[in-house]
């Protein structure tokens, strides 16, 4: 939109007014005000949206893969010719044999369920989302018939265990006696700590060669699954089509999506709902603006007559109250984007001070299932989310700039 001289002066003009308008001024101040902070809450929530998301998805993926392949009962006993194929397969960049079964573990009379774990011990030194969250101990002294294990952060605490202790890892499946199934209770050495971010895997995990989670379970050389990481995780379907056809008989099939559909299908509905609600919130912060334009141009009348008999067009007055009202909503965007990215650069302390304050664990991780409010800001998102809000400022300005452009400079200076 190109002003004129005169109709950047009288538009510059019109975003200060003169102290018979101080009600106009507070009111458009207000608006400003409004969009900002509607603007700073849709960036903050739609970034701690997508950084739920890719927390969730980097952390779940990274020690689930992006699909498993898993025998039936549990058991893949040729289990190697499988990962052979898998590895062999178009856009398969690993295949990791697994296994895992939920157990019981004990230590100084407390208990606690796990999910006991068997890898093989590369394949856990390569796992990044093991590997760079060791937070005490060391992964070196994992090896196979060594007794030790890597357990969770939040198992370590609940079971009050540190480096050192020795756990029992108690099994059902025991050897069958006259008497029936005895149970197992084996001890192990906690080697190392991690700490991946989830909460749930924190709590449960419980880390071992896969050759003593063999021995543990009497599997003897099977194992229960095999991961499977890609090099596009959106395309798992392709990709994961030849293992499903040629493997249908022996064991299926889950992709990410399948394993975790609920839980990223929910992000996926809050993220839209969240977007529009927030949206209309902006839309409600725009009317502001409605109102303060409104209000000048009832101010202003006498001054749009007079302006429209030294020659000023109808064209003209447009231009200058939309872009008087165009310009308080930009004013707010740009505020309000800066208010966004300060919050989320400094939101662990905002949350910390707010518990403080409160004395109520805002950020709980048994609720919130990680760790640490994450966050991720989306370029194209942000750049969205700002055209929103200039679009609706925009759109406010449009009736009352159309009602001082009609202005009726006869009528008005009539009796003056």
């Amino acid at each position: 939109m190109l002003l004129s001289r005169y109709e950047r002066m009288i538009a510059r003009r019109y975003l200060l007014p003169g102290r018979g308008e101080a009600f106009i001024a507070m009111v458009a101040s207000i608006s400003l005000v409004a969009v900002m902070l509607g603007v700073a809450a849709l960036v903050i929530v739609m970034s701690v949206m997508n950084g739920f998301r890719a927390e969730l998805f980097d952390k779940i993926v990274g020690l689930n893969g992006h699909a498993i392949i898993q025998g039936y009962n549990n058991q893949l006993p040729d289990w190697r010719r499988i990962a052979d194929d898998a590895r062999r397969t178009p856009g398969v960049t690993s295949a990791t044999p697994l296994i895992e079964q939920p157990l019981f573990a004990t230590y100084n009379g407390r208990s606690e369920f796990i999910l006991a774990r068997g890898m093989r011990v590369a394949d856990i030194r390569a796992t990044p989302t093991i590997r760079d969250n060791v937070k005490q101990g060391a992964l070196a002294a994992l090896t196979p018939g060594s007794g030790n294990v890597v357990i969770g952060s939040r198992l370590a605490m609940s079971l009050g265990v540190t480096v050192g202790s020795e756990i029992t890892i108690i099994s059902p499946q025991g050897p069958t006696t006259p008497f029936g199934t005895m149970i197992r209770q084996v001890p192990y050495r906690v080697a190392a700590i991690v700490e991946v971010g989830v909460y749930d895997y924190d709590k449960a995990f419980v880390i071992m060669p896969i050759e003593d989670a063999q021995t543990l379970l009497l599997t003897g050389d099977s194992v229960g699954m095999i991961e499977v990481e890609t090099n596009d995780p959106d395309d798992i379907d392709r990709i994961m089509a030849p293992l499903k056809q040629k493997y249908v008989a022996s064991a299926q099939v889950s992709d990410w999506r399948q394993l975790n559909a609920e839980l990223f299908e929910a992000l996926a509905v809050d993220r839209i709902v969240t977007f529009t609600v927030l949206s209309i919130i902006i839309l409600i912060a725009v009317f502001n603006i409605l109102s303060s334009l409104i209000m000048l141009v009832r101010a202003k009348t006498r001054d749009i007559a007079i302006l429209r008999t030294m020659g000023a067009t109808r064209g003209g007055l447009l231009r200058i109250f939309m872009t008087v009202g165009t310009t308080i909503g930009a004013l707010g965007v740009s505020a309000g984007l800066v208010l966004g990215f300060i919050f989320l650069y400094f939101r662990q302390a905002v949350i910390g001070g707010v518990s403080r304050a409160i004395g109520i664990e805002i950020w709980d991780p048994t609720m919130r299932y990680l760790t640490e409010l994450p966050s991720k800001v989306d370029p194209v998102e942000i750049t969205v989310i700002a055209l929103v809000a200039l679009l609706f400022s925009f759109l406010a300005t449009l009736y009352p700039a159309f009602k001082a452009a009609n202005t009726d400079p006869v009528q008005v200076l009539r009796y003056d």
